[in-house]
């Protein structure tokens, strides 16, 4: 590895080997798909129900919102939780291990910061 790579490693940028890019592979499916058609099922009876009673389709609009945000909460701690399993089991873990760990939280930090 390049002085360069390693110095892009370090901004969170993906090298050209490839390698950090793997790590973005492996973040998790933020919602399953059938909780996504369920959301996008609730919206669009949301929409329709808007011409009949626009004030109680904007009041479940900000429940559904609310429910999702709560679905990405609850999946983005199980994400963190996991990540810390892989290196937090003892003293016994190599340096190449914790690379791998933490190519995993800058994939899972990038995430965070895009959602």
């Amino acid at each position: 590895m390049t002085t360069g790579a390693t110095a892009a490693d370090a901004r969170g940028e993906a090298g050209t080997s490839g390698v950090a890019g793997a790590a973005d592979d492996e973040a998790p499916q933020l919602l399953t798909d059938d909780e996504e058609r369920g959301f996008r099922d609730r919206w669009q009876d949301i929409q329709i129900r808007f011409v009949d009673d626009p004030r109680e389709a904007v009041h479940e609009a900000d429940a559904l919102v609310a429910d999702v945000m709560q679905t990405l909460a609850a999946t983005f701690s199980q994400h963190k939780k996991d990540l810390e399993a892989q290196w937090s089991q003892g003293e016994q873990i190599d340096t190449e291990e914790l690379r791998g760990a933490l190519r995993r939280y800058r994939s899972f930090f990038n995430r965070l910061l895009s959602t």
